[in-house]
């Protein structure tokens, strides 16, 4: 028996009219490999969620940052979130306009807060005391106010920003406080938002997080838009049957919510979605190469080039990555094993895939870790001293363009 395992590339013919074997061998090791047909139809999935005029879907720029991919997002007609001026700087850069742009800050300075009102962008604040320093800052101006409204979903404790036990958010109990700094110095609060976590597979927690920041909007008249935030989940365990967030229900079940709020509130007014990672993250594929094979103990090690200095996911929130093999002469493996993927980083924690049953892997052989466009390479760094790797992009044609150059040795000394 043959054991192959790339029926997900394959499938949706990532690769275009190339081969990871031909990506590596042009590129470099390790690779970050992105198909621009994949993130267009992710975003079209987005906009078309529901039916209403005044809906927006803001790409979450932290997710994937390269200003190639902004580009796409910002042509598909996705407007964007911000969470510091280095986002707002590349999303300018993007082509992205003021009013099309969000700033949900946390935590940050008045020279923060003033990067963005001079460039005409909305900043949302999450603290009573953020709402001060902003009112000093710009006193007479537009504000948005995040809120918490006590409701919590993700993927790991490190990724839930709702609920009771996060930073995130201004209690709603706090409702009167708000109010009376935005009288102080003359706000205008235009709209509210909140984000529960990150990774939701089942739409119940989203939609009863949005039915309690309606519940906080109705404590405010003149709003101009409400953001439910997101953490829209995509399923990271497609080799083993895991389906899809069910966007027919999610968005049937909002725009019922949302009609009969606005019927209520009195007028229409605009509603943003942050999908998160649900836009970037399966249209990326990191490759890297298998350097090592090794027993200890009675494990099998496979040593790759795949670092957390490369993804980080894995070692920061114990993340599920599927994985595929690629091999030279494109023979399949003859049996399957169970074993570790590791990376080159000196920490016992660096591990792609832990205990996974997978086709022989042999030295050489190309490892592609799945639904990586997504908290990838923007959480990258050069622990010890490694180079982050390029990025390339499939374009619609199936060709790849380098989108951003491998570091090189001469990098790690700027600044110096």
């Amino acid at each position: 028996m043959q054991y192959a395992f790339n029926e997900v590339t394959n499938t949706n013919q990532f690769y275009g009219n190339t081969t990871p074997i031909e990506l590596v061998k042009e590129f470099g090791s390790p690779l970050y490999v992105y198909n621009e047909a994949i993130l267009r139809e992710r975003c079209k999935e987005l906009k078309s969620l529901i039916n209403y005029d005044k809906f927006t879907v803001n790409y979450s720029v932290k997710a994937n940052g390269n200003l190639h991919l902004l580009k796409v997002a910002r042509d598909e007609g996705l407007n964007a979130d911000a969470m510091s001026p280095g986002e707002i700087f590349v999303e300018l850069e993007a082509g992205f306009t003021p009013d099309q742009i969000l700033y949900i800050s946390n935590n940050v300075s008045a020279e923060e807060m003033q990067y963005a009102i001079d460039r005409n962008i909305t900043v949302s604040v999450d603290s009573l005391s953020q709402l001060e320093l902003y009112g000093k800052t710009n006193p007479g101006g537009k504000v948005c106010i995040r809120f918490n409204p006590g409701v919590g979903a993700g993927h790991h404790e490190k990724v839930v920003t709702g609920g009771k036990k996060t930073k995130f958010g201004v209690d709603p109990a706090l409702i009167p406080n708000v109010k009376a700094v935005l009288e102080e110095y003359d706000l205008k609060l235009i709209g509210i938002n909140q984000h529960i976590g990150s990774l939701f597979m089942d739409s119940y927690k989203y939609i009863e997080g949005i039915k309690s920041v309606l519940a906080i909007a109705e404590n405010f008249a003149d709003l101009e838009f409400v953001d439910f935030g997101g953490g829209f989940g995509i399923p990271y365990r497609k080799q083993y049957g895991e389906r899809r967030l069910d966007l027919n229900e999610l968005g049937t079940r909002l725009e019922e919510v949302i009609k009969d709020w606005m019927k209520r509130y009195g007028k229409d007014i605009t509603v943003k979605v942050e999908p998160g990672r649900y836009i970037s993250a399966e249209c990326g594929v990191l490759l890297g190469t298998a350097h090592a094979v090794k027993h200890n103990y009675g494990m099998k090690y496979v040593g790759t080039d795949l670092g957390f200095n490369v993804l980080k996911r894995p070692v920061m929130y114990d993340s599920h990555h599927d994985v595929e093999i690629y091999r030279e002469e494109g023979a399949a493996s003859g049996k399957e094993e169970v074993v570790n993927i590791v990376g080159n980083i000196c920490e016992s924690g660096d591990i792609i895939a832990n205990q996974r049953k997978l086709p022989e892997i042999l030295e050489g052989d190309i490892i592609g870790v799945l639904d990586a466009g997504a908290y990838g390479y923007c959480m990258s760094s050069n622990y010890n001293n490694r180079l982050r790797p390029a990025e390339v992009l499939i374009d619609l044609e199936g060709n790849p363009r380098l989108i951003r150059k491998r570091d090189t040795l001469e990098d790690l000394l700027r600044g110096f």
